[in-house]
């Protein structure tokens, strides 16, 4: 545990870190609210928190990287998983270290008693989660190390009951979307507390005597405030039925000497006194005249800024015979955030940044032609012509698109921070405005232009966005030699994902053992410039054509040698690029026209092209250069294929590999027909594969949920590809997105005998200690197993 966020210190960029009750609640403390006191134990202790547990469970075991992809129809199975993985919580020791920690930070109040909040962050995409604040419960506590360690593993432990297992599967999110910070306050002496509430249709008031806990146990109704909306004061009251009260003192002001203590409640958690009110105190309302000025005056401030829609509870305290109003929770719109305005996409590529918006309209006004660098370029789509314009910009926006369309995928690859599927935001961001993106989460934040608190919060994180990507460039620096000697030795071949030659030298000395992808698409489009390959062929340009692809594939076959370099041929969609109208060619949108290996049978120009540029590479000497066919479908498509490359005089070589990548569902019962035919290889595409077995076109936002790399079919059918192929003798590798967004498959491909897995550049170091993880984990077993311990 690296530290401990205080209300009064935490950042723009800490939100995922604290969660968003926390974060929400830091805002108007740095605004100047007055807010109960409290620090947060971070998302990221939890996470290390949960690396430490060890159980012969395998869904134990794999925490935190565990997708928990349970069959919660199930009810007997989903009980006996969720008591599992409680008590594997609850029996679990914190380090002593991190109880010190907490411990001592808590000795900055004078009180006895503790209240521990979830503040949750989920990171999935555009949907708003519903009902989610009721799922976790607060916990309260003694400030006793044993009772605070104790009341930390049970806040944890409920993220892992019954009712949110069956959640988080409802609504589509993996643990790894899970951020779930701990706020820790203080409870103070309370004569009354309640909640504020405003929407469109007025303002209300609910109280009750002592702490806000009779309210959420539901063992009271609270009195009730309507708040006239133009005069803001109290139009109407209504009394509510207030039987008991709760308290951490024993003797607290709001009594009256008859009230006692209820017997056989006598503390609710060790922690607070239930108390029976008399008849009276019943009779009574909790607030006084005073009291309700005040709520409204702090509501009303709250609601000026904010707008109105948002909920505040609140509570009077009783200090040395003075009382004041705190705020302890704020629950405020998603699409507020003080002087930040938030607008929610996907996260596609990690990142922050802070720049100047650059709106593309629609793909029907003037094509641009250039765009300023360190921009946020924000569009509907972004289309292939814009593609090479893309390499200086700061960040990218989309209103449509998923995390495998063409932009996500360059994003990723130069790594610049990027979200997709932001909706109308092409309406509500203007060029020249200043905003923040966050790559991570899927959020954009339009700044304000006033000066305030925020806004110099905001430029010292730019400084400390710089201090950290220097410090970054420099850890980077170091030897790579010395790097790989801290890192134990895997036998599954790591490869990566690459188009761009700018990013050859940064790329080339990474612990990898080749490329596994070579996207020629992304790698030609600056020469392109927006063209479709075939409209060069009928314009009489074969051979300049001819000579960009051999000088762009050469690069790389240089760079890489004698590292294999797996080629894929061209595989332009009718969406991608168009002909032109000379060619009388309809343009289509379907996910499922003519593209890849079909429309080398259609016309095979461009093709032929690609074969003679690696077979003039193979003469020049470079023997590490093999081809892979893209999309394809039949197994008579792979044989023309394979006519065409024997005419190319590629074969010659012995050592020359040719191979197919899977992605339509027919390889599943083809592949050992493929091989017949000639396959040396297959390469496992789950961004099509997916969407096919699925049914679900991964380039449409709103189904993102549904898209999912880790459903039991598709990893059914990965099992099988890799079965199949090793039964044939060929290597099976795998390039989709699924290793680099789910860490946690890695284990079974490794498992099944993948040989190969290929991620784009910023996915290697996770994907090289998540291999030598899963290689260690089989070494383990088979020893056991060996030695009669299992």
């Amino acid at each position: 545990m690296d530290k401990l966020y205080w209300l009064d210190e935490i950042k723009l960029s800490d939100r995922a870190k604290v969660g968003d009750k926390a974060f929400y609640l830091s805002r108007i403390v740095q605004s100047g609210y007055p807010v109960v006191s409290g620090f947060v134990i971070s998302a990221d202790t939890w996470r290390e928190f949960l690396e430490t547990l060890h159980s012969s469970e395998s869904l134990v075991a794999d925490l935190p990287h565990s997708s928990l992809h349970l069959d919660v129809g199930n009810w007997q199975q989903l009980q006996h998983v969720a008591r599992c993985l409680r008590q594997e919580v609850l029996d679990a020791s914190l380090p002593s270290h991190w109880v010190s920690q907490i411990s001592q930070a808590t000795k900055t109040w004078d009180c006895q008693c503790l209240i521990l909040r979830p503040s949750l962050n989920i990171s999935s995409g555009t949907q708003q989660l519903e009902h989610i604040s009721g799922l976790l419960e607060s916990v309260f506590c003694l400030c006793d190390p044993e009772e605070i360690a104790q009341g930390l593993k049970q806040t944890w432990s409920q993220l892992f009951c019954a009712r949110s297992l069956l959640y988080w599967q409802k609504v589509g999110v993996n643990l790894q979307q899970i951020n779930l910070g701990i706020l820790v306050q203080p409870v103070e002496n309370v004569i009354a507390s309640g909640v504020f509430k405003v929407n469109n249709y007025g303002a209300e008031i609910e109280a009750t005597y002592g702490l806000g806990l009779a309210i959420t146990k539901g063992e009271v109704l609270p009195d009730i405030y309507y708040i006239e909306d133009k005069t803001k004061v109290i139009k109407e009251k209504q009394l509510g039925n207030k039987i008991i009260a709760y308290s951490v003192d024993p003797n607290p002001a709001f009594l009256t000497d008859e009230s006692q203590p209820i017997q056989s409640v006598k503390k609710y958690n060790n922690c607070c006194f239930a108390y029976l009110l008399n008849e009276e105190k019943q009779k009574q309302y909790s607030l006084s005249d005073e009291h309700i000025k005040e709520i409204i005056i702090l509501g009303n401030q709250l609601v000026d800024e904010i707008g109105n829609n948002l909920t505040i509870k609140w509570n009077i305290t009783d200090k040395n015979q003075a009382s004041k109003i705190y705020i302890d929770q704020i629950n405020i719109p998603q699409n507020f955030n003080f002087d930040w305005q938030l607008i929610k996409g996907i996260g596609a590529s990690k990142g922050r940044v802070i720049a100047s918006a650059f709106v593309i309209l629609s793909n029907s006004q003037p094509k641009v032609k250039q765009i300023p660098k360190g921009v946020i370029v924000i569009a509907p789509a972004i289309t292939t012509d814009c593609l090479p314009l893309l390499h200086e910009v700061a960040g990218i926006v989309t209103e449509r698109g998923g995390l495998t369309s063409h932009a996500a995928i360059l994003s990723r690859e130069l790594a610049i921070p990027s979200v997709v599927s932001a909706k109308n935001i092409t309406s509500q961001i203007k060029s020249g405005e200043r905003i923040l993106m966050d790559g991570s989460t899927g959020e954009i934040y339009r700044l304000s232009d006033n000066e305030s608190l925020n806004n110099y919060e905001i430029k010292k994180w730019e400084k400390d966005q710089k201090m950290s990507l220097q410090t970054n460039i420099k850890e980077r620096q170091i030897n790579n030699s010395q790097h790989q000697t801290n890192l134990p030795m895997i036998s599954t071949q790591l490869l990566v994902n690459i188009s761009q030659d700018s990013l050859i030298d940064k790329v080339q000395d990474l612990l990898i053992d080749g490329v596994g992808l070579l996207r020629s698409e992304l790698m030609i489009l600056n020469i392109l410039k927006g063209e479709n390959p075939l409209v060069w062929v009928l314009n009489g340009r074969k051979i300049e054509l001819l000579e960009v692809l051999s000088e762009q594939i050469e690069k790389f076959a240089r760079a890489f040698a004698p590292k294999p370099i797996l080629y894929r041929s061209l595989d332009w969609r009718s969406q991608d690029l168009s002909l032109s109208k000379d060619t009388k060619q309809s343009l289509q949108t379907s996910i499922l026209d003519e593209h890849g290996t079909l429309s080398y049978l259609k016309n095979p120009a461009v093709f032929e092209l690609e074969l003679k540029a690696l077979a003039a590479l193979q003469k020049k000497g470079y023997k590490n250069i093999h081809l892979m066919l893209p999309f394809v479908r039949t197994v008579e498509e792979f044989v023309f294929c394979r006519r065409k490359v024997e005419q190319a005089g590629l074969t010659q070589d012995s050592s020359f590999q040719l191979w197919i990548m899977a992605e339509v569902p027919s390889i599943l019962f083809l592949l050992p027909e493929y091989i017949k035919a000639g396959a040396n290889g297959v390469s496992i595409g789950t961004n099509d594969l997916t969407q096919l077995i699925l049914g679900v076109n991964r380039e449409y936002g709103e189904l993102s949920s549904m898209f999912n790399e880790c459903h039991p079919a598709v990893m059914a059918a990965i099992a099988q590809l890799i079965k199949m192929a090793k039964a044939g003798g060929i290597p099976c590798s795998i390039c989709g997105q699924a290793p680099a967004l789910y860490p946690e498959i890695i284990d079974k491909l490794i498992e099944w005998g993948i040989t190969s897995i290929s991620v784009e550049p910023e996915a290697i170091e996770t994907t090289y200690t998540a291999i030598a993880r899963a290689e260690q984990r089989i070494i383990l077993a088979a020893a056991r197993k060996q030695l009669g311990y299992l």
